[in-house]
């Protein structure tokens, strides 16, 4: 697109497409859009563009964007001191703080590790972070980086000089998104979604009792196993079927000499009186 256009109009078209997000059509959208807009709004939209790069500065505790020596957070006396998540730009403070679920403080790193750009450690606020947990009130830090590999690397080392304080670190949970289609995750996010799964149901135990959640069913009550049979769920007989178990099969099978209800049930039948059927052959 360079060339096209003579003068003023082809210079803010190149400073536009110099933006983060914006190509060459978009910039010269944007620039004849600003053509066609009163002059009153866009002496608005440039001095507002002046006041940005002379008032707003980054806190000086957190990194946030402010234009007082602290940002409105870290001044803030009901946040939590004990917590600190640590986010790579101060945009992603604000999706954090819309979510109205996390009330601790806030670090800034300044970007995240990326060796093709030249970014290492040196070039990010970790000595800063290092510096607010020299005091000892500071016990779990939370990466929230983001989950690409310059993200990666960065939440790695972290890690590495994080644990030897003595500090609880944890990583915010990754998978599957709200809304989204299982067919079309990929396989590292679904990877991360079984690493970060939550149980939703626990059974009850066995022998809770009436401690137990309402609705449980009853455990059935345990019976004694023979301590012979291993693996067998078999109970252990006892009275006269242990008797009877325990004599000969040659007693068992009729014998005279049989003792037991096994030898006695043939002497009953044979004292039966004339004429009467035992109840087996009815």
């Amino acid at each position: 697109m360079a060339g096209v256009y003579d003068g003023a109009v082809q210079e803010l078209i190149d400073e536009l497409g110099r933006l983060p997000g914006v190509g060459p059509k978009s910039a010269q959208r944007i620039a004849f859009h600003i053509l066609e807009e009163d002059q009153t709004d866009v002496e608005a939209l440039a001095q507002a563009i002046l006041r940005v790069k002379e008032r707003v500065r980054f806190c000086e505790v957190c990194g946030n964007v402010t234009e007082e020596q602290m940002c409105s957070i870290c001044a803030d006396t009901r946040r939590l001191d004990s917590v600190i998540c640590v986010v790579e730009e101060a945009r992603d403070i604000v999706a954090i703080e819309r979510t109205r679920e996390f009330r601790g403080r806030y670090h800034v790193l300044g970007g995240s590790i990326n060796p093709i750009q030249g970014i290492g450690p040196e070039d990010l606020r970790i000595r800063e972070l290092l510096a607010r947990l020299g005091d000892g009130a500071v016990t779990e830090v939370i990466l929230a980086m983001d989950p690409n590999i310059e993200g990666e690397a960065t939440a790695a080392y972290l890690l590495r000089i994080l644990v030897p304080l003595g500090v609880a670190v944890s990583r915010l949970a990754s998978g599957l998104p709200v809304g989204g289609d299982l067919e079309y995750a990929d396989e590292i996010t679904l990877s991360r979604a079984f690493e970060g799964r939550q149980r939703v149901h626990t059974p009850t135990p066995q022998g809770a009792g009436p401690q137990g959640s309402q609705g449980a069913v009853p455990s059935a009550p345990q019976r004694s196993v023979s301590s012979t049979s291993r693996g067998s769920t078999l109970p252990t007989p006892s009275g006269p079927v242990a008797q009877a178990l325990e004599q000969p099969a040659t007693q068992a099978l009729g014998d005279p000499s049989a003792q037991g209800p096994v030898a006695q049930a043939p002497e009953q039948q044979a004292q039966l009186p004339d004429g009467e059927i035992p109840p087996d052959s009815q």
